[in-house]
């Protein structure tokens, strides 16, 4: 994913959990670069993307500014929720997940949910979706066995 995308991402993680909202101001173009040792104009790009998206808005002379705000969970469910994720996680973990094939498998859930939510069905069913899914693990990738607990990063 482009830099300038993950600043994006970013700061709509932030609006999303609450960090940031309407007034907040982001960090000046200079003090990101400096932090993060990336190109100005790589900044520049991720504030305008977040100006196209109505999140921020530009004062020239004084910075750049959240406009707006993104869907919210109240903080006691979204402290339940990240207690329940941090659990699942663990249990992950204990049956010989890397941080990889963690990744894939929420990333895979995630999409899976999107196709239900949205009501579309996958483009087949079955078999299809047991290979896909399989094939989304990195250790799978990497040429490591079902049930392997061996990890390429050991």
């Amino acid at each position: 994913m482009p830099t300038y995308l993950q600043l994006v991402q970013q700061v709509e993680h932030a609006l999303r959990l609450g960090y940031l909202k309407p007034g907040d101001q982001l960090p000046k173009v200079r003090d990101v670069v400096a932090a993060l040792a990336i190109n100005p104009n790589t900044v520049l790009k991720a504030y305008r993307e977040l100006e196209t998206k109505g999140l921020a808005v530009g004062r020239p002379g004084l910075g750049t500014f959240i406009e707006a705000t993104l869907n919210q969970v109240a903080l006691p469910e979204l402290t339940e929720l990240r207690r329940s994720l941090a659990s699942w996680v663990t249990a992950a973990d204990a049956a010989g997940l890397d941080e990889d094939a963690i990744t894939a498998l929420v990333m895979n859930v995630l999409r899976d949910f999107r196709e239900r939510r949205g009501g579309a069905a996958g483009p087949r069913g079955g078999m299809h979706r047991f290979r896909r899914e399989c094939l989304d693990l990195p250790a799978v990738r990497a040429g490591y066995g079902h049930g392997s607990k061996a990890s390429p990063h050991a």
